[in-house]
């Protein structure tokens, strides 16, 4: 939770000059449904919004560390289903590509935005395999991704190989999102990829290395009107385990909902109850552009793990105007506990420029 990831899951989502007509019937998220892969790593065209969401750290030859983001967003949009149209938007396709190189001092990004068809655009339903022109996440035989962005500063080809097994988020993958029952998503992580690949800036190309995690959520459901935003972080700890953790904020910052997932190295999993997850601002960054603040240092309680998260650097605000319609802070982070380095991963701060409204 663009997520997040969360991102089109708020209130106000729509495309402009789209009217409405005979609006969609989205199908619930229902408690006690069975993911079945890989047909749930494909796409889900009657839902109302889904993404495809890898983040990870990345090294260069020599040594440098990078992060970078790649999510697909799909959306059945609020639009007559009897239009009989080829060009009627009936699915929805963003995009967006980051890079957070700490030499260049600030965010790398990119985005695109299109009707789904015409042969420019696609998210299958039989597996992971959704394009927008060039721009593309494919999830092969192997079950290795295959991720390909040539965006405007530079150009990220990775493949990512999965290490561990699939971590499905909240109750075998029905993830509430508030105190409602129906305000939830289906949501499963695939933490500990391996990823190989290479990294092309103006005339330069050289190979990278690193680890990722992949997250895949679809959902009919909006959020609680009081939702003004949410903290979300993805971790891959060092001895081989996996944290999510979220909490969504209120109009007055406070946490009124929250939940993950903890993994440990021995393969034990905990779900974590609303109670048990807390994130508290440690230092903040206000954004030269956006003149918004940001807790880009947090302190984060997940069960009996208290985690100190520290930016790989400040400046990773990204603007989505153009394409989903937000601004918010997503960054690489490291994790410490008792001061040392236990993971690595990324940090999702939304709602703190404004209420999420897209």
């Amino acid at each position: 939770m663009k997520r997040r990831s969360f991102l089109l899951l708020l209130p106000g989502f729509g495309v402009a000059g789209v009217a409405p007509g005979a609006a969609p019937a989205y199908p619930p998220v229902d408690a006690g449904r069975t993911l079945t892969f890989p047909r749930d790593h494909g796409a889900h065209p009657d839902y109302r919004t889904e993404w495809w969401y890898a983040t990870g750290w990345l090294q260069t030859q020599a040594g440098a560390p990078l992060g970078f983001q790649i999510t697909f967003f799909r959306t059945r949009p609020q639009f007559d289903q009897a239009n009989p149209s080829r060009f009627a938007p009936k699915q929805l396709l963003f995009a967006n590509v980051a890079l957070s190189d700490p030499v260049v001092g600030k965010l790398q990004h990119d985005q695109r935005a299109v009707r789904s068809g015409f042969g420019l655009a696609l998210a299958d339903t039989s597996d992971t395999d959704v394009y927008i022109d060039d721009w593309s996440l494919r999830r092969d035989m192997a079950g290795r991704y295959r991720a390909r962005f040539h965006a405007r500063d530079f150009a990220l080809e990775l493949s990512m190989e999965p290490t561990q097994q699939l971590m499905l988020q909240g109750d075998r993958g029905y993830s509430r999102k508030g105190p409602l029952a129906r305000q939830a998503s289906y949501y499963y992580s695939q933490p500990g990829l391996k990823v190989s690949g290479s990294l092309k800036q103006g005339s330069r190309q050289e190979a990278v290395r690193g680890t990722a995690w992949l997250d895949h959520e679809w959902s009919s459901t909006l959020l609680a009107d009081e939702a003004v935003g949410w903290d979300w972080l993805g971790l891959n700890l060092d001895d081989g385990g996996a944290l999510m953790a979220f909490q969504i904020r209120d109009k007055a910052g406070r946490k009124f909902w929250g939940g993950g997932t903890l993994r440990g190295g021995d393969g034990r999993v905990q779900v974590l109850a609303p109670e048990k997850v807390n994130f508290m601002p440690v230092r903040r960054w206000r954004s030269p552009r956006t003149g918004t603040s940001y807790p880009v240092a947090m302190r984060l309680e997940a069960g009996d793990l208290t985690l100190e998260l520290i930016p790989l650097m400040d400046d990773q605000e990204l603007d989505s105007r153009a394409s989903t319609g937000a601004v918010y802070w997503e960054g690489a982070v490291t994790a410490l506990r008792t001061g040392k380095a236990v993971g690595r991963g990324y940090l999702e701060l939304t709602g703190y420029f404004q209420r999420i409204n897209l």
